[in-house]
């Protein structure tokens, strides 16, 4: 399934919804053999064209709605530099579509990592630095509406993204810690760490295996979004998001 799919002109479309900030039809209204396999090809072609990359991004790392949509394991994509909002800088929200908020634990590696065996152990022995991340997701279909397959072409409705100020990871169990998501002032989610994948190492892990069975790995200096931590806010103009996390921090991000 998926071999015959227009991998290029897909790309295209996605790109040019970006560029033209408009919201698109899923792509498998028309194209209903895109599966997942066809869907990285995709946003591997976008990836390709995407300049300097910061790292990697996972999706549906909450097993309750891996349930809810009928997966096992959870998904990623690709960040890109240019994306990246410096703390304190404001988000153009006139550059997206539809931007929404979710907290991230975000990992800084030291070293590269990969193999088909990497575990949750390995990727915190690896790990330079843990902080707190606010990611901007901004999918390009119409109405948030998409399925798997579209969502993982559409390089999992990454948008932009702000990290903290990485600490050790070293005596803090990241399975523990507190997560709140404030907007306008208005706490709108709580969670813990636990939230990703039961440990949001083990979505690190998950996604070094997943990348060593396509020749590639996590690098030195990588920073990885390990998977939003509560349901994600629809932000806007004038909007102020603030997410904090034990021992991590905590950030503001002023959305004009």
């Amino acid at each position: 399934m998926g071999d015959g799919v227009d991998v290029t002109g897909l790309a295209a479309r996605l790109r040019a919804a970006v560029s033209d900030r408009t919201a698109i039809e899923q792509l498998t209204d028309d194209v209903p053999d895109l599966d997942l396999r066809s869907a990285y090809r995709v946003q591997r072609e976008l990836r390709s064209q995407a300049g300097p990359l910061a790292g990697w991004k996972l999706g549906v790392t909450s097993r309750a709605k891996q349930a809810q949509v009928g997966v096992s394991d959870p998904i990623y994509g690709f960040l890109a530099a240019e994306h990246a909002i410096d703390l304190g800088a404001p988000l153009d929200t006139t550059e997206l579509i539809h931007p929404r908020a979710e907290p991230e634990i975000v990992f800084t590696l030291g070293r590269d990592l990969s193999g088909p065996h990497v575990t949750a152990a390995d990727v915190l022995a690896a790990t330079s630095g843990v902080a707190v991340g606010v990611e901007i997701l901004d999918s390009r279909f119409r109405d948030y509406r998409f399925t798997m397959a579209d969502v993982v072409a559409d390089n999992t409705s990454a948008g932009r993204y702000v990290v903290g100020t990485p600490v050790s990871p070293s005596g803090i169990d990241l399975r523990l810690v507190g997560v709140v998501l404030e907007h306008n002032g208005e706490v709108v989610a709580t969670a813990s760490g636990a939230a990703s994948l039961g440990h949001p190492a083990a979505a690190v892990a998950w996604l070094a295996r997943a990348l060593h069975a396509e020749g590639e790995g996590l690098t030195a200096g990588e920073v990885v979004l390990s998977g939003g931590l509560t349901a994600a806010v629809p932000v806007a103009p004038g909007d102020v998001v603030v997410a904090s996390i034990d021992r991590l921090g905590g950030i503001e991000l002023a959305c004009r």
